[in-house]
């Protein structure tokens, strides 16, 4: 069986941080999105760079994808379609932004019962220390916890520690 790759959105494959500096880095397109909430006003901006789609399903062939961002199954509506992505399971969360053990990140609990023991890649913009320490100590899997900075969002190398990962747990590599 494939280890998952839980996927955020927000910072890994959008770098919201990127238009506080007022500036598109390079790559990406704006899109000006509608998710539930943003019915009303300005439309949310969100940053896609389509080149992410392609290695994202290059990886589909090490990886059972899944997205795991607040946008839940919205994720399939907005953002992969415009990546090229067929439509992703999702993990669906019971609470968002509740409480969370050992000051753990609020997703980090949902994460580990979402993978239920199978080994996993996760890459968030809000993985810190108390993450990775949390889920050793619940005797997860075998696990990837990727910080991306939300500035700057996936990079080339990202997806290159992801594939060699993937294939080094199978044996395929170091």
């Amino acid at each position: 069986m494939k280890p998952l790759l839980l996927i955020d959105i927000d910072g890994p494959l959008n770098p919201y941080a990127a238009l506080m500096r007022r500036r598109i880095p390079d790559g990406y397109a704006l899109h000006l999105m509608r998710p539930t909430g943003w019915d009303y006003g300005t439309p949310l901006p969100v940053l896609l760079n389509p080149e992410h789609g392609q290695a994202l399903l290059a990886l589909a062939g090490r990886y059972e994808l899944v997205w795991a961002t607040t946008w839940k199954d919205e994720a399939n509506e907005w953002i992969g379609p415009r990546l090229g992505l067929p439509p992703l399971p999702y993990v669906d969360w019971p609470s968002m932004l509740g409480g969370a053990p050992d000051g753990t990140y609020w997703k980090t609990q949902y994460i580990v019962e979402y993978a239920a023991g199978r080994p996993f890649a996760w890459v968030d913009d809000e993985i810190a220390e108390q993450d990775r320490e949390w889920i050793a100590g619940q005797g997860a899997a075998e696990t990837l916890l990727m910080w991306i900075d939300p500035r700057i969002g996936l990079l080339p190398a990202d997806f290159e520690k992801l594939a060699e990962w993937a294939d080094g747990r199978r044996g395929g590599g170091p």
